[in-house]
């Protein structure tokens, strides 16, 4: 109890703000927050997931962690420790068991997916439990499975981090439920939109059912939604433009790249025969790009190879999941490339390419990515990947670099709808990539990727459900480029909790009365912020005015707030006993006068 006690008063006197808000938005925040707090010590810069685990455990088991203290850093909380508080707060409240139902519901609840890679130990050890055998599959709710401590420990000790975060709901879209309620009704909205037409220059496309409208979310924290036709296969066509530019970034570096394409709009169509005034492509997102990126990837590679390797960075770009190869559609393409092979013959004109470049091997190549398959579930991720600044959101493996996602982000903003690029970074401003077999691949950084398949498409090459789905987003959610997060009340925002507004002013309160900043405290007042809120503890701004020797906060707080002068917290400490205990004489006289003049 000591240990926590002087826990609790080294972050109220170093961080109140910091450490209140950290309950609310999770360990990755803190780490954030970090940066900007010099009074924050490297131990804690470093244990920001033991940080997240004291605080955590103080909440749910009213703070009996006789191991966290400012002084020992958290280096005495052992992994069994965490286990044990993360069981004692998902357990029944009438027995010590876990119901593990809900336990798996809790984990849907929060987006993630039970065939999620991070909890593959952990659903494979549940599988052993229910006696399930290697190939069968763990169903939901087939009959009750309740796990006593040491049970829970077995199957939940190897993806420990990633329950952690699951039971601290520590994700960056928190209530995943409304924000998955609102996707829903924007995807049935634009269910009914029937305009378009297949795509008729490729007659592969030309036969595809013109009903299909399917919808895929993940976040950059893994969490992932899908509607409609998710599982439909269909080509990437050129919404596998911006992937292979990120990778040929990754590989030669910016300064090689832009060699042989530019990243400006080119104001014609996507297969027009033109460069820019430097004598190449204007952007890689048209088709001149396209085969100029293809032209130096891997280019010392067989055309086998190089295909399997674009195959595989693929894959693990959708989080290991397997793509496939619609052959048909290829040699469909191959059979009326004309177009292309023209433009490669003008490029080569104008050397645009690496010397012995061949010229059939390279356009087979291009409609050979053109013509991988996946599906909104796979795209989703890809999509994710480069929201999360090349991170895989499932795997956590680096696939791009952070400047080559960026630069691809960039040009997708500026290129990446065909010759309606202009308008849609106006209307919607995120950066997308569509292709003509009706997908649509949208990033919105730093949250989630999404992918929208519909197979009608506009003159552009766009897909008339998934422009409109675009459209409804950014009217619904603070997710254009530009919006203001400040002055945009009437919008929603998914990165913060229902209550955040709320959150943040008591935050706001805490850090002034720590600072003695009475600005803020009148900026409080006036806003009709509550001045007797508690935190967690049970514990007033004037607690840590009090302790802190904040005298003026004080007479604030009890002058114009109007607050009690003695109120207890769940420790039994009030405000006079806080200033006794930190020897703040004047706060001490102060509280003593003001509370015998209450009791006359």
């Amino acid at each position: 109890m000591c240990a926590l006690r002087a826990f609790r008063r080294h972050v109220e006197s170093c961080f109140a703000r910091s450490a209140f808000l950290s309950l609310i938005r999770g360990p990755r925040w803190i780490q954030k927050q970090a940066l900007h707090h010099s009074c924050f010590s490297q131990t804690f810069r470093t244990s920001t997931g033991a940080l997240w685990s004291v605080l955590h455990r103080a909440v749910h088991l009213g703070g009996e962690v006789a191991t966290a203290s400012s002084s020992s850093g958290f280096r005495n909380l052992h992994h069994s420790s965490i286990v044990d508080s993360l069981f004692d707060s998902v357990k029944q409240a009438d027995s010590d068991l876990v119901d593990a139902n809900e336990l798996l519901d809790l984990i849907t609840k929060a987006g993630i997916s039970l065939n999620d890679p991070r909890l593959s130990r952990f659903m494979e050890n549940m599988k052993k439990m229910h006696g399930l055998q290697g190939g069968q599959k763990l169903a939901h709710r087939t009959h009750s499975l309740m796990l006593d401590r040491e049970a829970f420990k077995t199957v939940a000790q190897e993806n420990l981090q990633m329950l952690m975060r699951v039971v601290t709901n520590d994700f960056c879209i928190p209530d995943f439920q409304q924000f998955t309620s609102v996707i829903e009704e924007l995807f049935h909205l634009c269910q009914d939109n029937e305009n378009g037409k297949l795509a008729s220059y490729i007659p592969q496309l030309e036969r595809v059912d013109p009903k299909l409208w399917g919808l895929s979310v993940c976040t950059v924290d893994g969490q992932r939604i899908a509607f409609g036709d998710s599982t439909i296969n269909f080509t990437l066509q050129s919404s596998s433009k911006p992937l292979t530019y990120a990778l040929a970034l990754t590989e030669l570096g910016p300064e090689v790249v832009h060699q042989y394409v530019g990243y400006e709009p080119s104001g014609v169509a996507f297969n027009q025969i033109s460069l820019n005034p430097q004598k190449r492509p204007h952007n890689p997102l048209i088709n001149p790009g396209a085969l100029a990126i293809c032209s130096i990837l891997q280019p010392h590679l067989s055309p086998p190879d190089r295909f399997r390797y674009v195959e595989r960075k693929f894959s693990q770009m959708a989080g290991g999941q397997t793509l496939g190869f619609n052959n048909a559609v290829f040699l469909s393409e191959r059979a009326t490339a004309d177009r292309n092979f023209a433009i490669a013959y003008y490029m080569k004109e104008n050397r645009c390419f690496p010397e012995q470049t061949n010229l059939r091997e390279l356009v087979d190549f291009y409609l050979q990515i053109c013509s991988i398959e996946g599906n909104c579930d796979a795209v989703a991720v890809m999509a994710g990947t480069l929201a999360n600044g090349g991170i895989n959101p499932l795997t956590g493996a680096r696939l791009v670099n952070a400047a080559a996602a960026r630069d691809t982000l960039s040009v997708m903003h500026s290129c990446g709808m065909y010759d309606y690029s202009g308008q849609f970074a106006f209307k919607v401003g995120l950066p997308c990539k569509s292709g003509v077999s009706g997908v649509i691949l949208v990033v919105v950084p730093d949250l989630m990727g999404l992918a929208l398949f519909s197979p009608l498409i506009d003159r552009h090459g766009n897909s008339v459900r998934g422009v409109q789905f675009c459209q409804e987003l950014v009217q619904r959610f603070i997710f254009h480029h530009y919006e203001s997060q400040l002055h945009t009340d009437k919008k929603l925002d998914p990165r913060k909790p229902r209550d955040a507004h709320r959150f943040d002013a008591i935050a706001s309160l805490l850090f002034a009365a720590e600072n003695n900043d009475l600005a803020t405290l009148r900026r409080s007042y006036i806003s009709g912020v509550d001045f007797s809120a508690l935190d967690y503890d049970g514990r007033t701004g004037l607690h840590v005015a009090a302790s802190s020797g904040a005298l003026d906060a004080v007479k604030f707080f009890i002058e114009v707030g109007g607050v009690n002068p003695n109120p207890v917290d769940r420790w039994g400490h009030t405000p006079l006993s806080e200033a006794i205990h930190f020897n703040h004489t004047d706060v001490i006289e102060y509280l003593e006068h003001v509370i015998k003049q209450r009791k006359d």
